[in-house]
């Protein structure tokens, strides 16, 4: 008899391990503990997400049959780690082998590779997670003649591999990417789409009344709680985002509005990264509204780059690099996570509504992270293990294969360039321009040396002065540089002093 492993992230029945065991002769086991729920100190309300969505999943497996035993979350529980779930499991069953897909994080899928089948005496195999456009040795094949890797020209060779957005071996429209087209600041019209809200059934009050009361000390509120976790409502969120939101997404994707954490956000990525969606049927389904005449090719394109490019472009890089890629610190950052990124109080506008949106719904779209939080991070030098270990415990939608490349790579540059071949340093003239936040801040964002004076503006030049030495000499940021150094003497001073000033107090701010 084999034994069927299933993780949190591996809720789909179209999972290469399944299709491998027998329900007829073979067990599955899936299991709630403390170990995985707790390495980081994860969202109270992503611990709930995946774990109610387990309990469903697990529920329609064994209603098509299979023997499975699901061990719900206990803090008192002697199986509080997936061996300890597997060896008790080998020792009630004659199991011969343990088979599982490849999961999404290194340091659980090197001990399935290297410990478990010695600690447990029988076989351990891991089969491709084929859920993905590009599975890693074609990833790996791809890039293993490239000088640089640069995501524009894999999701070409992604387009073409799917025929999505395809007009024969040219791209539909005649380009490629469409991003120029989507970097419009909302300012109240078109209307903003009503939120979609799932009411909750026995399952999900059960693990919410769990959670809060194992899990108090974790950070984020329950209280808002709003996630499907069923793959039933998981179809359900795509199509409203088809239907509500897809139309404007492309043209406001990048827009930050006070209150407003989700404007016409899919707000999927959690159902797709817990495998309740399949990358290719939310493609499918955006093109095919770009067909029929209901949705712009800028936004449909820009939906399906998201999915098909980026997504699976970081994916890529997270494989081919670990474990080393984790402890890159290529500007040599070492100053600590301010204490606001886990109470969200500061005076800084765009960080508190950040913030309280992370908090209260365990999520907060690509811009707010990579030009707010994140741009604040990389601008004091933060040190990318903390900010990394921040973003992979607040947000639904965090996994490390994920979330690592996005922040050591796009937010905090912290690989030196191998993803991004520019820094996303940016001063508060940048969240002036994509939000309304400014505007009743306590800090002036046209200010940058005086006490009431935006952080982020004096910050961004004392960041561009420290890493002059790097950064002088990138195409992408020579005009920065040329701007820097016509300044006056006297100007440069007072915004490095103003900076000094800044991270010296950082907490207060």
């Amino acid at each position: 008899m084999r034994l069927g492993l299933i993780l949190a992230d591996q809720l789909s029945e179209n999972l290469a391990s399944l299709r491998v065991l027998d329900p007829k002769t073979d067990r599955l086991v899936m299991a709630e503990v403390s170990e995985e729920a707790s390495y980081v100190a994860h969202h109270k309300q992503k611990i709930a997400f995946l774990f109610s969505a387990m309990r469903h999943f697990a529920k329609e497996l064994q209603a098509q049959g299979w023997q499975l035993d699901y061990l719900q979350y206990g803090s008192d529980s002697t199986k509080d780690s997936l061996l300890k779930v597997v060896q008790d499991q080998c020792q009630q069953h004659d199991i011969s082998e343990v088979v599982l897909t490849q999961c999404g994080e290194y340091r659980l899928q090197n001990a399935f590779d290297h410990q478990w089948s010695e600690t447990l005496g029988i076989p351990v195999t891991s089969y491709n997670d084929d859920r993905f456009v590009c599975s890693n040795e074609e990833f790996k094949q791809w890039a293993s003649n490239k000088k640089q890797l640069r995501m524009e020209f894999f999701y070409r060779e992604m387009r073409r591999k799917t025929n999505l957005l395809m007009a024969g071996d040219q791209p539909e429209g005649g380009a490629w990417n469409y991003d120029a087209d989507n970097r419009k600041a909302w300012k109240g019209d078109p209307p903003l789409p009503d939120p979609l809200n799932f009411q909750h059934d026995a399952i999900d009050d059960d693990v919410l009344t769990m959670v809060s009361q194992e899990f108090a000390n974790h950070p984020g509120h329950l209280e808002q709680f709003s996630w499907g976790t069923t793959r039933q409502q998981a179809v359900a969120a795509l199509e409203h985002f088809i239907r509500f939101r897809l139309n404007n997404y492309g043209d406001y994707q990048d827009a930050m509005v006070f209150g407003q954490p989700t404007m016409f956000h899919s707000l999927i990525s959690p159902y797709l990264n817990a495998g309740l969606l399949d990358p290719r049927e939310v493609c499918d389904a955006a093109v095919e509204a770009y067909y029929a005449g209901h949705a712009p090719l800028n936004a449909v394109e820009g939906f399906v780059r998201q999915i098909i490019g980026w997504r699976e472009f970081v994916r890529g890089i997270y494989w081919l690099n670990m474990p080393e890629y984790a402890e890159r610190n290529s500007l040599g950052n070492d100053r600590d996570l301010p204490d606001f990124y886990w109470s969200g109080d500061t005076k800084m506008r765009c960080m508190s509504d950040c913030f309280k949106s992370t908090f209260d719904h365990a999520y907060a779209h690509h811009i707010q992270r990579l030009m707010v939080t994140g741009n604040f991070a990389l601008l004091a030098g933060i040190t990318p293990q903390q900010v990394g270990e921040w973003y992979l415990a607040v947000y639904a939608d965090a996994y490390e294969w994920v979330e690592m490349p996005n922040t050591h790579g796009m937010v905090m540059h912290a690989d030196g360039g191998y993803l991004a071949s520019k820094p996303y340093a940016a001063s508060g003239n940048y969240i002036n321009k994509m939000s309304n936040y400014c505007k009743e801040c306590h800090y002036k964002v046209k200010h940058a040396v005086e006490s009431n004076s935006c952080p982020f503006n004096a910050l961004y030049w004392h960041f561009v002065n420290r890493h002059g030495e790097r950064f002088a000499k990138n195409p992408r940021m020579s005009m920065v540089y040329r701007t820097f150094n016509r300044m006056t003497d006297e100007k440069k001073q007072a915004l490095i002093a103003r900076g000094d000033y800044l991270l010296e107090h950082i907490n207060e701010l």
